[in-house]
């Protein structure tokens, strides 16, 4: 039997990174008993950025512009913060699922980097095209570890952030 070890490339991998977060969306979801006290209760700023649950002393940071990428998480309370890491822990562990086609959204997808219709065989520039596809490929990657690396801290951040509200700072420790 083969030993698994968790090297440094095995650490950066995709299939860990997804591990990862749905271990902490499990813990996550193990951890709030009363999903309802998360409502109106909102995430400090440097709590986010931090990826800790460490919000200092207390006081509520300024709340990001809504022009930054995480303008989207910084105006939601922790309920929704909590209703969203959940969904997405669905979507990876049962697929997405797309409507049929002929509704809205659904039938064959155009890849929106290269506007090519992804879900064709290759054809003529086949070279040009499998270098693209390798392109695409390193770059969605890349976003979706990173994506993922940025939810699975939310998700602790929650966790954390929720013991402290029901007075348990210290609770798994």
């Amino acid at each position: 039997m083969m030993q698994i070890c968790d090297s440094y490339s095995q650490k950066h991998s995709l299939f860990n990174a997804m591990n990862r977060f749905i271990g902490a969306v499990n813990n996550m979801d193990q951890t709030v008993m009363v999903p309802s006290l998360l409502r109106d209760v909102p995430l400090l700023l440097d709590e986010l950025d931090a990826g800790g649950g460490g919000g200092g002393g207390g006081e509520l940071a300024p709340q990001l512009p809504p022009a930054t990428p995480d303008a989207y998480f910084s105006r939601r309370d922790m309920y929704s913060h909590y209703v969203l890491l959940k969904s997405i822990r669905n979507d990876i562990e049962w697929g997405v699922v797309q409507p049929p086609a002929g509704e809205e959204g659904g039938g064959r997808k155009k890849d929106k980097l290269g506007g090519a219709d992804i879900s064709r065989g290759l054809g003529e520039g086949d070279a040009l095209e499998e270098e693209d596809l390798e392109k695409q490929f390193h770059y969605h990657l890349s976003g979706l570890h990173s994506v993922l690396s940025k939810l699975t801290r939310k998700a602790n951040v929650l966790t954390n952030r929720y013991k402290q509200e029901i007075g348990f700072s210290n609770w798994g420790h």
